[in-house]
């Protein structure tokens, strides 16, 4: 159910952010920097329409924010762990996606912690466009299909997710039909 009183409301839209950005990083110079731009900016919009809408959100308990800070942890170690054997057996190009499939999988426990069974339909999301840009990657030259397509997608994913988490899309829906 999506509302107001989400712990950690900006969770999901600053890693669609942060997502964005390295789908972004495929551009060249001028046409990365508008693309860039582009998602900081709708990163920043969201994030300003939480704070308004909600202040700064519950605080997770201490043991919450600990279990959360122990996957956000163990997902970054596997997913440097992981890049790094795929770099060390030539499959470098597959980093991105499997990178993307291990954070939609660490959304799956997520959801109990957030309270929020969306993020498993995100993670499920997130899995899904690992593997096809896996085989993309696979089955082309170049960062586009692997990075970029990923990247972008994956921002989008949790930036709707994000907003769907904290009530942004009941509330634009509501205007909508108003």
């Amino acid at each position: 159910m999506a509302r107001s009183d989400a712990p950690a409301p900006y969770l999901e839209l600053l890693a669609g952010g942060a997502w964005w950005t390295v789908g972004s990083g495929v551009f060249d110079r001028g046409t990365g920097t508008v693309v860039l731009a582009a998602g900081l900016g709708v990163t920043g919009g969201l994030v300003a329409a939480v704070r308004r809408r909600s202040g700064p959100g519950p605080t997770l308990s201490t043991a919450e924010r600990n279990r959360l800070l122990r996957m956000l942890f163990v997902t970054v170690l596997l997913i440097a762990g992981v890049s790094a054997g795929l770099a060390y057996f030539d499959y470098a190009e597959l980093a991105g996606p499997v990178a993307c499939a291990l954070v939609g999988a660490l959304l799956l426990p997520l959801s109990s912690l957030l309270g929020a069974r969306s993020t498993v339909l995100a993670g499920g999301a997130l899995m899904l466009l690992g593997a096809a840009g896996a085989l993309l990657a696979l089955g082309s030259a170049g960062d586009l299909y692997p990075l970029g397509l990923v990247g972008l997608g994956a921002g989008v994913v949790l930036w709707v997710a994000g907003a769907h988490r904290t009530g942004l899309l009941d509330e634009l829906r509501g205007h909508v039909r108003g």
